[in-house]
């Protein structure tokens, strides 16, 4: 199959570059990816119970709800949208070659530009024992697995110092029986009014200059952390049944980050004010460019971004293409001569 533009990614970067390129009539196709890095279609958003700072709602929407609203926005403007998952691309030349997950072996699908919405996932700590304990108290997603029974009335525990690590700390109160952050710094880096609400709840208890060693358990469910104090050197153990961690996220590059620039942390490079890569006709939106931000809404217009400098490039190139000329081949009489006679704005050779 080819394809214009095609969008790899589900989350807002996403689907806003669909509804933009459907409305383009571009016809857009997006892989959304079935548990395409660990998370299900349309993202890290889908994994947030409320989101009240995107614009239009003005008591909030459940990220569920709003990814779902987008998909339905993609598709009613005309977006090709698959549950499958990309897993090999070729950016060496136009069309770009891709394989579905599976079908590697097959002939490649192409298209003469990409759009890379992939996203980035939560990053793992990989402490002693917590392959032993991973989702068995220990998890990188408060809101999904939070509300489960193993951590019901429950001493928690959060690893981090951002919003991400106080939102998180915040939505467990309302399970755990009490909840303890453990920041390595000796202050908080989230926003001002965040830190004040994570530093006013009754049900919270901030560890500063606090390191987690490792995951204890009975073999099974995790019960504790071996912490250490960075600037003391003292050590002890904290009764945990719950560990999540909220320490950034690893950007879902692994598909292409050998054949298009990417900075230290695997981030894919776009040109400044731009959804530009080092790759013509690849362009990058969301959270895989973009490791300052990482909002829903600096997401989306990234995503719009891309979907606009990917409709004019396309319409510059079609512009720029050579008008095929139809040369009608005659015989003249006796001598046998050929005669060429050009006739623009055909493609037939007549013979």
């Amino acid at each position: 199959m080819h394809s214009k533009v095609v969008i790899i990614g589900s989350g807002p970067a996403a689907h806003t570059a669909a509804v933009y390129l459907a409305r383009a009539e571009l016809k857009p196709v997006m892989y959304e990816g079935m548990l395409a890095n660990g998370i299900a279609p349309g993202g890290q958003l889908t994994t947030t119970t409320d989101v009240e700072n995107y614009p239009g709602f003005p008591k909030g929407i459940g990220g569920q709800e709003l990814m779902e609203a987008m998909r339905e926005q993609s598709e009613r403007f005309g977006t090709t949208i698959i549950t499958e998952t990309v897993s090999k691309v070729d950016l060496s030349k136009r069309p770009f070659k891709y394989w579905l997950e599976y079908c590697e072996e097959e002939d490649p699908n192409t298209a003469d530009a990409l759009i890379f919405a992939t996203g980035a996932s939560a990053r793992r700590l990989h402490l002693p024992g917590e392959d032993t304990y991973w989702q068995n108290g220990i998890s990188a997603c408060a809101v999904c697995d939070g509300a489960v029974p193993i951590f019901r009335n429950k001493p928690l525990a959060v690893i981090g110092g951002g919003d991400s690590a106080a939102e998180e700390a915040i939505f467990l109160t309302k399970y755990g029986s009490k909840v303890t952050v453990l920041v390595r710094k000796d202050k908080l880096r989230a926003s001002n009014i965040m830190a004040k609400r994570l530093s006013a709840h009754p049900k919270v208890e901030i560890l500063y200059n606090t390191v987690a060693t490792e995951a204890k358990g009975d073999g099974k469910l995790l019960q504790s952390l071996a912490i250490r104090n960075v600037a003391t050197g003292e050590a002890r153990d904290l009764s945990a049944n719950g560990l999540f961690y909220a320490v950034g996220h690893e950007p879902a590059t692994a598909l292409i980050k050998e054949q298009i620039d990417c900075d230290e942390d695997g981030y894919i490079i776009t040109k400044p004010g731009t959804s530009y890569t080092s790759v013509k006709g690849v362009f990058a939106a969301g959270d895989v460019q973009d490791k300052r931000y990482r909002q829903a809404i600096t997401s989306a217009g990234s995503g719009c971004i891309a979907a606009l400098e990917a409709e004019r490039l396309l319409a510059e190139e079609e512009e720029a293409a050579p008008e095929p000329i139809t040369f009608v081949v005659s015989l003249v009489s006796k001598q046998k001569r050929v005669r060429l006679t050009a006739l623009p704005h055909h493609t037939e050779l007549i013979l």
